[in-house]
């Protein structure tokens, strides 16, 4: 740190000194200049975190322990802030002893925490607790206000030097979403003048929001990931149970599927590049005859032949199909859906059974035509190479 001499135009180097040197205490004067003026924390910390409430100093409101955390403060979020100072050496265990302190104060109701406040605006010149909260938070009462919302409370680190095993554990915990800071207080000595310089060293403030974000994109895409590894269970499950009920009721063609983690599952029909699929998706169920050859012209080709014997076919089946020739698509497409909520396992039954029931008769209906046809696509008919 320098001063500006602005008569000689030139810097002055600041003399770097140890608090032990100034004759400082961690209790008596560090603690204490930071309960006062939380502000200087503040100035350290990224933009737009510009605000802690101290609330508690020297708390010791932990059951059956007689351990006291330095300080203890509300950020603008209304999230605990529990702040460990050290002076000259961060020491070993700072870490675990701050996040057994984050530990207890994460159970700390509304109500705790006003009356923690109170007590400590008792001892220090009086205030009403409740009113303050609001007035820092911009709340009208304090029914509107949440406190110590989950398990989002911070850490806040305060040495001169800090130790290998503290950077790396504090980096660790913030890689895993816990908000935990290291801050650098550096006494400065000028003459008879002590100037003390606060900066945050992790996160630097150029990078916290940076890290915040990739921190939020990082859980996105776990919980993208859970939930798509629950959507591939739940699908396991429906299928087995599906496959349990066709073959149950004769379908031999599905005797030797095995369930699977997707939205469909197909089997042949005798012709190649032909299934017959079941489809389950969140808003319905859906029987259908699949036509996805090599060849798109043999697909269209297929797909107009049985659209030429529509009337026959639905007659046969029992019910009206939809048809999608999917002129812009290779695959052809000829279906019946029903409306459902398919991940409700309570509706499963009943899907299952009109999957199975629908699934026999498109079988029953389209195996003799697609069988003649079959013979027609061997003899080169769909490309016009047959003789």
């Amino acid at each position: 740190m320098f001063q500006v001499d602005r008569f000689q135009n030139r810097l002055r180097k600041l003399e770097c000194v140890s608090f032990s040197e100034l004759g400082y205490r961690e209790r008596e004067h560090l603690q204490e200049w930071l309960a006062a003026m939380p502000e200087a924390l503040c100035g350290s910390m990224s933009e737009g975190e510009d605000g802690l409430l101290i609330i508690q100093k020297e708390f010791d409101g932990f059951d059956g322990t007689r351990e006291r955390l330095d300080l203890l403060a509300l950020d603008k979020q209304g999230q605990l802030v529990v702040i460990e100072n050290k002076l000259d050496d961060s020491g070993r265990d700072v870490v675990w002893q701050a996040l057994k302190y984050a530990a207890y104060c994460s159970s700390l109701k509304k109500v705790e925490i006003v009356g923690i406040f109170q007590q400590y605006l008792d001892r220090n010149g009086g205030g009403d607790a409740a009113r303050t909260i609001c007035e820092f938070l911009g709340e009208d009462t304090l029914d509107e206000v949440v406190l110590n919302d989950g398990i989002s409370q911070r850490v806040v680190f305060i040495a001169a030097n800090f130790r290998r095993e503290v950077t790396a554990t504090v980096l660790w915990l913030r890689e895993h979403q816990i908000d935990a800071r290291c801050i650098k207080v550096l006494p400065y000595r000028f003459g008879d003048e002590i100037f003390i310089d606060l900066q945050q060293v992790i996160p630097t403030p150029e990078a916290a929001d940076y890290m915040v974000r990739m921190a939020q994109k990082e859980s996105e895409e776990k919980s993208a990931s859970s939930a798509q590894s629950l959507r591939h269970t739940i699908r396991m499950d429906f299928w087995q149970r599906a496959l349990d009920r066709l073959r149950a009721d004769g379908s031999s063609r599905h005797h030797n599927v095995g369930p699977t983690k997707e939205t469909w599952l197909g089997v042949g029909t005798g012709v190649s590049g032909c299934s017959y699929t079941l489809v389950l998706l969140k808003t319905l169920v859906r029987v259908e005859l699949t036509i996805q050859r090599g060849s798109t012209q043999e697909n269209k080709w297929l797909f107009d032949q049985l659209h030429a014997q529509r009337e026959e076919l639905e007659q046969a089946f029992g019910a009206t199909l939809e048809w999608h020739r999917n002129d812009d698509q290779k695959r052809c497409l000829i279906n019946i859906s029903e409306p459902c909520d398919g991940f409700d396992k309570g509706q499963w039954p009943d899907m299952i059974a009109w999957m199975s029931s629908h699934m026999r008769r498109l079988e029953a209906a389209f195996s003799a035509p697609l069988a003649k046809l079959n013979q027609r696509l061997k003899a080169g008919e769909a490309t016009g190479s047959g003789r």
